[in-house]
């Protein structure tokens, strides 16, 4: 993808609506905490309009980056089941975590009306997540297969895939 695609916002949970982002993280198991507009987030590692987790907990407001919440609950997934109540903003120092969180939160944006994986990608990009190749879709199409291993061998993963 060349910067020329790459979208100068990208899509946030306000537009798509409460009650989508609710079902969506209600399929993954997990629970979602709206903050109100100008709260801080409890649980963002990065601040500002970032997702916050605390536990299986996610939290986000209107202009929280679809991407973002999707990436916290990806990192939550893909943690040990018996840790994931302990995480508390900082998912994981992993590099096996993190690419798989990635990858498992491109699967996923495949599944979110109105966003998908192209869509997803280019956020990523936007956002600023680097890869060796440039962009998150060529990571993911090219240089992904630890990411996708690590999936692939967790049974409650690899239905995603």
């Amino acid at each position: 993808m060349t910067e020329a695609n790459t979208p100068s916002t990208v899509l946030t949970i306000g537009e798509f609506g409460l009650a989508a982002v609710q079902s969506l993280v209600d399929q993954l198991g997990l629970r979602l905490h709206h903050v109100a507009d100008g709260e801080p987030i409890p649980g963002s590692y990065w601040g500002d309009s970032e997702a916050g987790i605390i536990g299986t907990n996610l939290y986000g407001r209107a202009d929280t980056p679809m991407h973002s919440l999707l990436h916290e609950a990806c990192h939550v997934l893909v943690a040990d089941p018996a840790r994931r109540e302990s995480i508390h903003t900082d998912a994981s120092d992993s590099i096996a975590e993190e690419d798989a969180t990635c990858y498992l939160q491109l699967l996923i944006a495949s599944r979110v009306a109105g966003f998908g994986f192209d869509r997803a990608c280019a956020d990523m990009d936007a956002w600023g997540y680097t890869f060796r190749l440039g962009s998150a879709k060529a990571w993911f199409e090219q240089d992904a297969e630890e990411a996708r291993a690590f999936i692939a061998a967790r049974p409650d993963l690899s239905v995603w895939l």
